[in-house]
């Protein structure tokens, strides 16, 4: 009895003597607790708490105490984040607090704990960067040891939170090419949830890395808690959310583990992913808003500057490039207006001609029967003509028939004696970036083009290929399972060499569409392609996809021909540009196929978009209607910081005998100021009768508009401004 006293008391200071660690942001906190040689653990996350209520929160009871990054081994964690052999064999690790520090930059403060086993020299630093004036925070993990041979990593997740509730339900998103991006929300029941991709290189087709938890039940725009949280990482990933039993959720996200474990060398420092959160007391809507505001000032190249208007060649020649078609088109775009012209696929190659596509990739030099002069000329046009020049290339990829694949078999992925695995025309192969030498031919097809083209100013960064065939001719034997993390570790090198010698260079990163819609590579493009289905209905349900986490400045959305390439689908030229206005506007067809009224609705739709480019592009976006409820209609709207200005989108996606559709009410206005309305992208039709009518910000939210949508495809896209 006497030793069972003391052994109470002895642990009675330990408690009482527990750290707390308070992670806050404007609107939200993140409290930890732990003490050194005890475990590190996560208690709260949610509205913003001062330091003066935590014992608040702790009284709650609404406090989860679980471990701050579960390993597995001692304690019973069904789902851990790090998970590890050891030189000896054992599997287990114990994991207390060692060590914090605090760091604090430019807008920003990064909370560091250190974690360490209790027997070996084995070390965890987790690191919770909060920034001051954006709602979200930043977790990653950094692993090393001091033993004398290697550890296994078999997993080790960017981050680990609780969720807390008794009716969660998840957003998240899922597709496939030519229908990327579609919403997809459903209640979380008890067992595991998995969101992964295991492409290797194009990791946001089938699903995407991001997700949103709404703890009160059924997702909605306006209220309700939110928990949002993206995983930057461009290659293979798994997303777990599992529930056993009670309130509690436990959500991690990492570099999927499959065929990637991870020989981890003494003095080593294996860095994980930033994985991204964000709270939101206010709906889906708010997490969104959250998301974009970070990603513009943290994880989107050139974020604060707005997007050109451009032509790409794509769907207007196909590959059937040449110097006079594309002069062409170059004149053509600035004669609407436009800003930049980007030559597509089919510029290049000389012993093996890109009139297909199963040749040439790799061999990065211009078609001299198509374009004699090579690029210099074309980019001379466009400056001739006011507007800027862009180009396709496709870096991480080559063909057989390549002279690059002639002198470089060894260049590929592909195991060891064995045959490749060939994609796009038959002979499409992945050229192996844990490799040096490939990292440096990479970053040197975007040097070489813009040291002979200065004047190059935009890339269409394209990636056509999976990673398989898995094996690496440059990995050691016993460090084949590296690959997959090796490559995006070589490819986000190759990215930075480019942004620090070229920092004004804007890229878009395409594959096969969709493919690379995530924040592990979005701090080096400018923009994604949404889709390579450009059909203005089907972009409706995959941009309204994509906003729920990427700004609409990173989405880039052309206006392409009708009957649209992909669908077979007729859909008037207004409905086509009032889509592609709610985004990064472009077009994507051959202007000299319009006719002189199209050319004339065009040209007056690129001038009304650069009237409302800045509050599309760095506004806050409210979605009204979605398209996913089957009301027949969507409908969102962007507002200025300052509440100033508005524009608003709405869109007929169905076309029946006296259909009913609801009045729009709008949302984020100032309910004290009035604003004048005035309708766009009109091209000469009748504008709506709220046309050039004055409404209070009031009226708009809580009554709303009601717009004539007769006939099929109808859109409006109106202006508002505040009226002093």
């Amino acid at each position: 009895m006497k030793k069972w006293l003391l052994a109470l008391v002895a642990a009675l200071p330990s408690l009482a003597l527990a750290d707390d660690f308070l992670i806050s942001t404007p609107r939200t906190s993140l409290l930890l607790e732990g003490e050194p040689g005890q475990s590190l653990r996560i208690l709260y996350y949610g509205d913003r708490v001062g330091s003066g209520e935590v014992g608040q929160v702790k009284a709650s009871g609404v406090c989860s105490y679980s471990e701050a990054y579960p390993a597995f081994g001692f304690s019973y964690n069904p789902e851990p984040a790090l998970a590890v052999e050891l030189p000896d064999g054992q599997l287990s690790l114990q994991l207390v607090l060692d060590s914090t520090a605090r760091q604090s930059g430019d807008g920003w403060t990064d909370y560091t704990f250190t974690l360490r086993d209790r027997k070996e020299p084995f070390y965890v630093k987790l690191h919770y960067k909060a920034y001051d004036r954006l709602d979200v925070i930043e977790m990653r993990a950094e692993v090393f040891h001091r033993l004398k041979r290697p550890v296994v990593l078999r997993q080790c997740a960017s981050g680990y939170l609780p969720l807390r509730s008794t009716e969660a339900w998840i957003s998240h998103l899922y597709g496939n090419w030519g229908n990327e991006g579609r919403l997809q929300q459903e209640p979380l029941t008890t067992g595991l949830k998995v969101i992964q991709n295991r492409d290797g290189v194009r990791n946001s087709h089938t699903r995407h890395a991001e997700v949103m938890f709404s703890l009160d039940g059924r997702p909605q725009e306006r209220q309700g808690r939110v928990v949002g949280a993206a995983l930057c990482w461009g290659g293979n990933y798994s997303l777990r959310v599992n529930k056993e039993s009670g309130r509690q959720y436990d959500f991690l996200a990492g570099i999927d583990p499959l065929a990637a474990d991870y020989h981890l060398e003494r003095g080593e420092v294996f860095a994980t992913p930033e994985l991204a959160v964000t709270y939101s007391g206010e709906g889906t809507g708010q997490a969104s808003r959250n998301f974009h505001r970070w990603a513009r000032a943290t994880h989107l190249a050139h974020g604060d500057r707005p997007r050109d208007i451009l032509l790409n060649s794509w769907e207007g020649v196909y590959l059937a490039v040449d110097e006079a078609k594309m002069k062409g088109m170059i004149q053509d775009i600035a004669a609407l207006g436009g800003e930049l012209f980007v030559m597509d696929d089919g510029w290049f190659g000389r012993k093996y001609r890109r009139d297909r596509d199963n040749a040439a990739l790799g061999d990065w030099e211009p078609d001299t029967a198509k374009l004699p002069g090579g690029i210099a000329p074309l980019a001379g046009e466009a400056k001739r003509c006011g507007v800027k020049f862009g180009i396709w290339i496709e870096p991480e990829m080559t063909n057989t028939k390549s002279e690059l694949f002639e002198v470089h078999p060894d260049w590929i992925v592909c195991p060891g004696g064995r045959q490749p695995s060939y994609g796009r025309g038959g002979t499409q192969l992945l050229l192996d970036l844990s490799n040096p030498e490939v990292q440096d031919f990479v970053f040197g097809v975007v040097d070489r083009l813009k040291t002979e083209c200065p004047d190059l100013a935009y890339i269409k960064w394209d990636a056509n290929m999976s990673l398989v065939g898995y094996g690496s001719s440059y990995l050691p034997a016993d460090r084949q399972s590296h690959l997959f993390t090796a490559y995006h570790r070589g490819l986000l090198n190759v990215l930075k060499r480019i942004r620090a010698k070229y920092p004004d260079l804007v890229i878009q990163a395409c594959a096969s569409g969709g493919g690379r819609a995530n924040y592990g590579l979005l701090p080096y493009f400018d923009e994604f392609w949404v889709s390579d289905n450009t059909d203005a209905l089907q972009r409706v349900y995959m941009q309204w996809g994509h906003s729920y986490f990427f700004p609409s400045m990173a989405m880039a959305s052309h206006v392409s021909a009708s009957p649209n390439h992909q669908t077979g689908r007729r859909i008037p030229l207004r409905f086509r540009f009032a889509v592609a206005m709610s985004a990064r506007l472009g077009m994507e067809m051959q202007p000299r196929d319009m006719s002189e009224g199209e050319r004339d609705f065009a040209r007056s739709s690129i001038a009304d978009y650069k009237t409302i480019r800045p509050v599309v592009q760095q506004g806050d976006l409210y979605r009204l209607v979605s398209p996913y409820d089957g009301k027949g209609v969507a409908s969102l709207m962007y507002v200025s910081p300052d509440r100033g200005q508005a524009v608003f989108f709405a869109y007929k996606l169905e076309h029946f005998v006296a259909q009913e559709w609801p009045d729009f009410r709008m949302d984020g206005l100032d309910p004290g100021a009035r604003y004048r309305v005035t309708e766009l992208n009109l091209g000469g039709a009748r504008a709506a009768g709220v046309s050039c009518q004055v409404f209070t910000g009031r009226f708009l939210m809580e009554s709303g508009l009601s717009l004539p949508l007769s006939g099929e495809y109808a859109s409006h896209v109106l202006r508002l401004e505040r009226v002093d």
